[in-house]
């Protein structure tokens, strides 16, 4: 789905609500903006981290840390949540493939990508799409008046915010 949609907020509340159900479980929040100052080998590093919460592996290459990744994790059941991914590298390098992970194991990404996840094979994608015109005159209500219907002295200009808007929940 497009920016500010909810793609991140929707992700995070889902780790939150069944991570516990997890033998580990790992957040990795804008994976595309992390990369920027950081390495995949030590964004790899990162998730087998919070995965298993033992220290950081000794390694110095990506491929190498496919491995141990694969290695460590095939028997565990686990959550992994990796928000705004940009790139096929890094789900090669962070997921791999099914075999990957044990059974019951479950891998949600974010992306403002569709074409990413076909390529990668994922078997169910969901589009977040922006909201519709009430859901988005509740939303706004409720962040700015603390209640869902408006006062009638701001429905003109309450109208004219959500339609600048569009929809979308975090320009609201």
């Amino acid at each position: 789905g497009m920016g500010g949609v909810g793609k991140t907020t929707a992700a995070r509340a889902l780790f939150n609500r069944y991570y516990q159900n997890f033998e580990g479980a790992c957040l990795l929040e804008d994976v595309k903006e992390y990369l920027q100052h950081h390495t995949l080998l030590y964004l790899q590093k990162t998730l087998l981290s919070k995965l298993l919460k033992v220290e950081f592996v000794d390694c110095t290459d990506t491929e190498e840390m496919c491995a141990i990744l694969k290695r460590r994790l095939c028997s565990k059941k686990v959550l992994v949540v990796l928000d705004d991914v940009n790139h096929s590298n890094q789900l090669d390098k962070l997921v791999g493939a099914e075999d990957w992970f044990g059974s019951g194991s479950r891998i949600v990404i974010t992306t403002r990508d569709m074409k990413l996840l076909k390529n990668h094979d994922v078997h169910e994608t969901y589009e977040v799409k922006v909201l519709e015109r009430d859901e988005a005159i509740e939303l706004f209500n409720l962040h700015a008046f603390k209640r869902k219907s408006p006062e009638k002295e701001f429905e003109e200009l309450l109208n004219l915010v959500v339609d600048y808007t569009g929809g979308l929940p975090l320009a609201l």
